[in-house]
């Protein structure tokens, strides 16, 4: 009986509005991705699919919500990379980051960039690794702030090239990318977007990103992990989710319209505006990957003994 009623509402679905929530401000990655996708969910559907932004706990209010919603497809979430670092930077969520959602899909992805200032002698990631060690604790990398995604990409990077580099947070990676220019700052990771203008002035000088792979948009840049720290990966990355529960079909049409959207040339130029990369793939690979970053950040911030809220 309940395998019909998921079936008959997969047939149905969507029958009527879709809510899109995501936990942050207007302007936010997860928010600009959402919106230059969900149009296409409603062409297709003939629905209205709106984004509801409801900010709050780094991202962990509209999780709550969506997670206690009705699992019918209705009440979807964006989530991003600090969906994945809340699990281990937050000792009480009032949910499972992991088995509270269904996850849909992953949208897109964004590099980071480890830069350094034109003073340092260091022109690559080896040697950057290589005067690190002969300076234990003296060099230093700014971060956009305890916790944030270019502080954890930091602290992995210390942690799998065996590193002591001392962490600086700032109240936003653009002023550590300012201050790197300056020289008052050695090293910092950014996204790729904050840094590309300043990287293709010359101002400061890019040594890797963090993906899998390099970036398009900067594709003379070595990976970090071909260039010296192999294994290396920290990629920014949104993606949908829905309620646990949601039925299976619903799950799947949800997917296959999201990755037909993330092959038209429009949706991919808008996200190449933003420094972000299309990805798409099945649900359950969306639910692999994020199984496994949230593994690997919570075992990141527990090693560099990141204070926890």
């Amino acid at each position: 009986m309940l395998a019909w009623t998921a079936l008959a509402v997969g047939q149905t679905y969507p029958a009527r509005p879709i809510h899109v929530l995501v936990g942050f401000p207007l302007g936010g990655a997860a928010d600009v991705i959402g919106r230059i996708v969900t149009p296409h969910l409603s062409a297709a559907w003939g629905q209205p699919v709106v984004v509801d932004n409801r900010p709050g706990a780094g991202g962990n209010l509209a999780a709550e919500i969506t997670a206690n919603a009705k699992p019918d497809g209705y009440t979807l979430l964006m989530i991003a990379t600090s969906h994945a670092t809340n699990a281990g930077l937050t000792t009480k969520l009032p949910f499972d980051p992991a088995n509270s959602f269904a996850a849909v899909a992953m949208m897109a992805s964004v590099p980071q960039v480890l830069v350094v200032g034109n003073s340092l002698p260091a022109k690559s990631v080896t040697e950057l690794i290589a005067l690190a060690k002969s300076r234990p604790g003296k060099l230093n990398f700014g971060s956009g702030g305890t916790g944030s995604a270019t502080h954890l990409v930091g602290e992995l990077f210390k942690s799998m090239a065996a590193v002591d580099i001392v962490h600086v947070p700032y109240k936003g990676v653009s002023f550590a990318v300012t201050d790197i220019m300056g020289g008052q700052l050695e090293t910092a990771f950014s996204s790729l977007p904050a840094a590309l203008a300043q990287i293709r002035s010359n101002r400061i000088r890019a040594l890797g990103v963090t993906s899998v792979r390099r970036s398009p948009f900067m594709p003379e840049i070595p990976t970090i992990a071909e260039a010296g720290v192999a294994g290396y990966e920290a990629t920014g990355w949104s993606g949908m989710v829905a309620p646990a529960g949601t039925p299976a079909d619903v799950v799947a049409r949800l997917n296959a319209v999201i990755n037909a959207a993330l092959k038209v040339p429009e949706v991919i130029a808008d996200l190449a505006k933003q420094g972000a990369e299309p990805e798409g793939g099945s649900a359950a690979e969306f639910d692999r990957y994020l199984r496994k970053e949230i593994t690997k950040w919570t075992k990141v911030i527990r090693d560099a003994k990141i204070e926890q809220n």
